[in-house]
């Protein structure tokens, strides 16, 4: 019964979310873009980067390449321990653009070699801005983005933050990048219109996004020991009262892991670090200070504790109901209900990649089916295998540490 109930909750508010983001991007698709003040703010650009030679120079010409003002942001790349051949070819940027606009913080394994966020509080202690932006080392993003993220940001006193919307540059290399694509656009962007369409809130997704300098020092900076310091600092700002835009103008391009066993490793840090954030905040659940991040924890707890035990059993008895092997009288194992779930997945999904140019296509709603027969049901493996990791982690005390993403040309 506790089965039934999770998995048919996380269902129905996974649709609400979509049918919300999807009313939330009919209001906003045909909104013009939001204007920089005559005056634009000093923007500091950080980009932790550890071994990334492959796509380094791309990520850090396409900052450059900003149509923000140049003389009022500067690109701070923080090139963390790292052993292959990033320092001289940030260096040959560096003799190409000046310091003034491109800053590199090369350090060891006595400074660095902790993480992202130690990473990016060692470029915030060197940064100018009065507004600090952030994007990984593989991100391509439009010319508009930064302009775009921070006029949002400063037409709301109320925002702490805005973030921008994230597409997958690789998606046709195999079909798990096509996979992804699917689920950045579904998972990701919709569930955060959503998010901001019910509740005026949205998770910062660790990449092309602005925070206003002042709160992120008010909040303590980024957290060393979160693996998913992109969730932990967005709850630590909700905390304070403040809200986290979302603007799907601005728009950056990034690598996604195109082998299983990069994914698996890359989803299982996040699973990880969310698993780190849910403990962190779980005291606060039925406090009153704990009211804003109250549906997020709820629904983090769903979704990797509850959700996870609850397919893996409803999975067993379902191939053991076809088998013959079992038989349950609760409606929520019927064949039925669960034939309407999977239309459901489906029609849910499909829905949210019509808003993008070029997914609406029968290929892709052919993706969605095989999305739920297999690549919603590797997400057990990578949460199971998450849980364990990190249990083990604390009881040993190990430290954050760089999880590397594998990159390609």
């Amino acid at each position: 019964m506790v089965a039934v109930i999770s998995i048919w909750s996380i269902l129905v508010i996974n649709l609400l979310l979509t049918l919300a983001g999807y009313t939330w991007y009919l209001r906003h698709v045909k909104r013009d873009e939001p204007k920089l003040p005559d005056d634009p703010p000093f923007v500091s650009i950080l980009v932790p980067a550890h071994n990334e030679e492959i796509v380094i120079v791309k990520t850090v010409l396409s900052l450059l390449s900003f149509d923000y003002p140049h003389d009022r942001y500067e690109v701070i790349i923080i090139n963390d321990n790292s052993t292959d051949h990033s320092a001289q070819k940030l260096a040959a940027l560096q003799e190409d653009f000046g310091t003034a606009r491109l800053k590199i913080i090369n350090t060891d394994s006595v400074t660095g070699g902790k993480g992202k966020s130690n990473a990016l509080n060692i470029g915030l202690k060197q940064a100018r801005g009065s507004i600090i932006s952030v994007y990984d080392a593989d991100n391509t993003p439009e010319a508009q983005a930064l302009r775009i993220l921070v006029a949002e940001l400063l037409a709301n006193d109320r925002q702490a933050a805005v973030i921008g919307k994230f597409r997958t540059r690789n998606k046709n290399a195999t079909l798990l990048t096509r996979f992804i694509n699917i689920e950045t656009l579904s998972f990701q962007w919709m569930a955060q219109a959503g998010r901001q369409q019910l509740f005026h809130l949205c998770t910062i997704p660790g990449t092309n996004y602005v925070i206003r300098r002042d709160i992120l020092e008010k909040v303590g900076q980024w957290d060393v020991k979160a693996l998913a310091e992109d969730t932990e600092i967005s709850f630590r700002i909700y905390r304070l009262g403040y809200r986290i835009g979302f603007q799907p103008l601005a728009v950056t391009w990034e690598q996604e892991p195109q082998t299983i066993d990069v994914w698996f490793h890359q989803r299982t840090r996040w699973v990880k670090g969310n698993i780190y954030v849910i403990l962190k905040n779980g005291k606060l659940l039925f406090k009153k200070e704990g009211r804003p991040i109250r549906f997020d924890l709820l629904y983090y707890l769903a979704v990797y504790f509850m959700l996870m035990l609850s397919l893996v059993l409803s999975d067993t008895v379902f191939v053991l109901s076809v088998a013959g092997i079992v038989h349950s009288n609760l409606q929520g194992f019927s064949n039925g209900l669960w034939l309407f779930a999977v239309v459901m997945f489906i029609a849910s999904t499909f829905l949210t990649i019509t808003t993008e140019r070029g997914e609406l296509t029968i290929s892709n709603l052919f993706l969605i089916v095989l999305m739920y027969l297999f690549y919603s049901q590797m997400w057990l493996a990578v949460a199971a295998y998450g849980m364990v990791g990190y249990i083990r982690e604390q009881v040993f005390h190990q430290q954050a540490k760089w999880y590397k993403t594998k990159r390609y040309q």
